[in-house]
């Protein structure tokens, strides 16, 4: 919904300003239709039906996995895909997965995102309508900024949205913003943030010239001083930072990977989150770098590691005290797991 259209028009209208506040709080609880807003006075509801679309978004195609996992296409007023996700678990969790960009241009080597043409940023009311579409087809309770796009490079809607996504059932505790390590944007999140959102980083790799390699960004903002911001939100916020790792055979999954990375890693400020590599379709272009950092399958694709060596990665990670877990993918049949977002395939 667009907030502030729906501010305007009410104002135009002439309506006490404690109107937005009932809209809101339906659009929150999940209503489909302003005809659900019973507080609100009939002839409003008809007016605002036809002035002030629910959605900022159109929902032009849905898709369900196997394990539960719905992925949803949108399409805002000016055309541009979004993709989004709903992640269903055993234990209650039902976690939406927002986008904050349509498309991405940093153009990370292993991700769909970054191979798609870039868009252009979201506003705080369409990343809010992803989560909304999904509000009112069941209760939602998390929330991770990881779909679509870098956070940080529109950290003002990002912010604004995630403010609001307690009134949806999704408290800030339950909340995480994922970066690539993009600075500036970084920098306004350690300052500017007193509720207790969390903060995860895609490092995966931490050696700089195959960070480069997989994350072009590393040229601009090195891991070192990623890290220090990092570790400067952990002595503010007293929360750890979730460093997000996708393994690849043969190019960041060996012994020698893990304890670089453990060797960077503080493990009072940081948690991985080991990620197995998703397949996507082959991106017509290589890794930026001169030095041999294959395998990849003859499409240009990555492949993914063996559960054997991200056990092995593992296990070097907690033996050097590192927290580390695996995670669970969901929505992979669809194309709704880390990394595969790109606009409707």
């Amino acid at each position: 919904m667009d907030l502030a259209l729906l501010d305007r028009t009410l104002r135009e209208r002439g309506e006490p300003a404690y109107r937005a506040r009932q809209v809101w709080e339906w659009a929150a609880r999940g209503a489909a239709s302003y005809d659900e807003m019973t507080t609100l006075p009939k002839a409003l509801r008809t007016a605002l039906a036809a002035e002030v679309p629910l959605s900022t978004l159109e929902a032009v195609a849905e898709r369900q996995a196997r394990d539960g996992t719905v992925k949803t296409l949108f399409r805002t007023a000016d055309g541009h895909p979004v993709e989004a996700v709903l992640m269903r678990y055993r234990d209650g969790r039902r976690s939406v997965c927002l986008s904050s960009q349509s498309g991405c241009p940093l153009t990370c080597t292993f991700c769909a995102t970054g191979a798609m043409r870039f868009g252009r940023n979201l506003t705080a009311s369409e990343i809010l309508d992803q989560a909304l579409h999904f509000r009112r087809l069941e209760p939602v309770n998390h929330a991770v900024y990881m779909g679509m796009g870098e956070p940080f490079l529109n950290v003002d809607a990002v912010l604004e949205s995630a403010r609001r996504l307690p009134e949806l059932g999704v408290t800030h505790r339950r909340t995480t913003v994922s970066t690539v390590g993009w600075l500036p944007g970084l920098r306004r999140f350690v300052d500017e943030v007193e509720q207790p959102v969390r903060l995860a980083l895609s490092l995966h790799a931490a050696d700089p010239a195959k960070r480069t390699a997989l994350m072009p960004v590393n040229d601009r903002y090195p891991l070192p001083d990623v890290l220090e911001e990092c570790r400067r939100y952990v002595a503010l916020r007293g929360r750890k930072v979730f460093v997000e790792y996708v393994l690849l055979a043969g190019v960041n999954d060996s012994p020698a990977d893990a304890r670089a990375l453990a060797a960077v890693l503080d493990p009072r400020a940081f948690k991985v989150n080991l990620i197995p590599y998703n397949p996507i379709p082959a991106q017509g272009r290589y890794l930026r770098t001169r030095m041999p950092i294959a395998p990849m399958d003859v499409g240009g694709r990555f492949e993914g590691s063996s559960r054997e060596a991200i056990e092995r990665f593992k296990n070097v990670l907690q033996r050097a005290r590192i927290p580390a877990t695996v995670r669970l993918t969901r929505g992979r049949d669809i194309e709704a797991a880390c990394g595969q977002l790109a606009s409707g395939r």
